[in-house]
């Protein structure tokens, strides 16, 4: 008998019938209290605040119209607002029309900020553009016409800078290497900035944490020392400071020296920052302002500078930066301005198409010091790349004051290639030329480095005619035999060579020993005398009684050192004159 709901007195039991499912009664969803206008604003914009902080932070953008980060932070913030107010309100749409409406009606004012902001950055670029402001741009390196024999004068050995950027690193390296004490914490910048410390070439570089975890052990006391790299006689000092550099580019929270920089210059763009030292040894930071004088983001030029004092973090800005200061114009920025001027003196279409006068930059630069301040140089080629130079520039770092010097010859790279096939049996690299006037000549001078970066010898080559080179163990030497060899050529007389050196020393003796070797196309001879271990070398070009010369001739050698410098126990020294007795 079949059983029902209806045969138990009654009793019903909902959701079971003859095989129906069972349908239970959905639950009410609890309704939330919708968030009030005001208060999604609230959250909107806190939350836009702490990402724009967040991003602040570690972008480190200028607030300024004129930097182009600025324009990435402030659209970066209307993005941020507009997703939390669509997050917040709830909204939901099949297609971007649809938030794109949400935006139109809810964010108007963040939208229309956002795209006033991109018609001002579009405006500002086309303002700015060179194709409307050649002469703008041309103008921005002041130019003189200046005399190089007469402007530049003949630099003393103790001033002649023979190390290249490599070199110093690679003598830095090994320096620090050399204290246990800190090989294991600390590492050497890449930085290695050229300056005039008290009155030498050197460059100075910085220390940085070897690693996160040595960053947090040793952040408290800050990096203990800087190491000077002198640049004449290659020797390295490491400079122990009583109290730590705490405000540097190795330090990652707000002792960061560009974190430092902006929340107490929040309006100012800066360059790359470099370390200098004051003639008392302190170390500071030297920043330069940058700024933009045509349209809105270009002609970009330096105006003065804020001096950090990387142990205390005392800082000030100056328009006119104190004489100590060598590098405020970075090289970069020097090149950069006048290849504007060179390629738009004539107008922006005489750059494309007729090229009339149209100059630029040669392929690097290096520095000198001049009257206490380093000067970059650089070569001036036409644009076709002839490989050859119309003249070349000198620009004070400090100042931008710049001379151009009107002298055709080789390029930088041809002076390198000649001087390098001089001592091709030898293998040696020559470093990027320096500019010298020797004898009343444009000299190209080179450190003549070896495969482990080790200046082993030196060369000179003329500018004008760069078939004579010259090359010697010491500048002295070097000098010597490029004088001389300007003298066989009939470039100079003898007259214009130059009065010997005052510092000439004599010694007299019985030669104990002779050897010779071809050097460069020229025969040396290495003598070294009775009791004495030192091999005194002389070209045959220089004194050809060297060829007649044997074992047990009395002679009488002359010889010039570098300035300071003793006469060694052993090794070769450079020979000014040799005689019989």
């Amino acid at each position: 008998m079949p059983f029902s709901g209806s045969d138990a007195g009654g009793f019903r039991w909902e959701g079971f019938n003859s095989g129906a499912p069972s349908q239970q009664r959905p639950r009410k969803r609890k309704t939330r209290k919708p968030m009030s206008n005001g208060k999604r604003t609230l959250v909107n914009i806190l939350v836009t605040l702490a990402v724009g902080l967040l991003y602040f932070y570690f972008e480190l953008p200028a607030l300024n119209f004129q930097d182009p980060s600025f324009y990435t932070f402030f659209l970066l913030l209307c993005v941020v607002y507009c997703v939390c107010a669509v997050i917040t309100s709830g909204f939901h749409a099949d297609s971007w029309k649809g938030y794109f409406q949400f935006v139109k009606k809810q964010c108007l004012i963040p939208a229309l900020l956002a795209v006033a902001l991109l018609a001002v950055a579009l405006v500002g670029s086309l303002v700015g553009a060179t194709i409307f402001r050649a002469k703008s741009y041309a103008s921005l390196l002041e130019i003189q016409t200046g005399d190089f024999v007469n402007e530049v004068e003949e630099i003393s050995y103790d001033q002649i800078p023979m190390l290249d950027k490599d070199s110093a690193e690679r003598l830095g390296d090994r320096k620090l290497g050399e204290l246990s004490d800190m090989v294991s914490q600390f590492e050497v910048n890449e930085d290695y900035t050229q300056i005039n410390y008290q009155g030498r070439p050197v460059r100075v570089a910085t220390l940085s944490y070897a690693d996160l975890i040595k960053w947090v052990t040793n952040r408290g006391d800050g990096l203990p020392a800087y190491l000077l790299v002198d640049m004449v006689d290659q020797s390295v000092e490491l400079v122990r400071l009583e109290d730590g550099i705490k405000y540097t580019t190795a330090e990652h929270l707000g002792r960061n020296l560009y974190r430092y920089l902006r929340f107490r210059y929040p309006t100012y763009m800066f360059g790359e920052a470099v370390m200098e030292v004051d003639e008392s040894g302190v170390p500071y930071w030297v920043c330069p302002r940058i700024v933009k004088t045509i349209g809105l983001f270009g002609g970009t030029d330096i105006k003065g500078g804020v001096l950090v004092n990387a142990v205390t973090g005392e800082h000030q800005y100056y328009e006119e930066v104190p004489s100590w200061v060598d590098n405020l114009y970075n090289a970069d920025l020097i090149m950069e301005q006048y290849d504007y001027y060179g390629m738009y003196h004539n107008g922006f279409f005489n750059s494309l198409f007729g090229q009339r006068d149209v100059t630029v930059t040669t392929e690097g630069y290096n520095y000198i010091a001049i009257d206490d301040d380093v000067y970059v140089y650089t070569g001036i080629t036409s644009v076709g790349g002839d490989q050859s130079n119309v003249g070349f520039i000198l620009t004070n770092q400090r100042t931008k004051e710049t001379h151009f010097y009107t002298v055709a010859g080789a390029t930088e790279l041809s002076a390198m290639a000649s001087a390098e096939g001089e001592l091709q049996n030898l293998r040696y690299t020559a470093t990027f030329p320096l500019l010298l006037n020797i004898s009343g000549q444009p000299t190209y001078f080179m450190a003549m480095k070896d495969a482990a970066q080790l200046v082993k010898m030196y060369a000179m080559v003329n500018v004008s005619q760069y078939q004579i080179v010259a090359t010697g163990d010491t500048v002295a030497e070097c000098e010597r035999n490029y004088t001389q060899m300007l003298q066989e050529e009939g470039v100079i007389g003898e007259d214009e060579a130059g009065e010997p050196a005052d510092d000439a020393a004599t010694v007299d003796g019985t030669i104990a020993e002779i050897r010779s070797a071809v050097l460069g196309g020229n025969t040396y001879y290495y003598i070294r005398l009775i009791g004495s271990e030192v091999f005194f070398s002389i070209s045959a070009a220089v004194s050809p009684e060297a060829v007649i010369l044997n074992e047990g001739d009395q002679v009488t050698i002359t010889y010039q050192l570098e300035p300071g410098t003793l006469l060694p126990e052993q090794g070769i020294v450079s020979c000014v004159g040799l005689a019989l007795r």
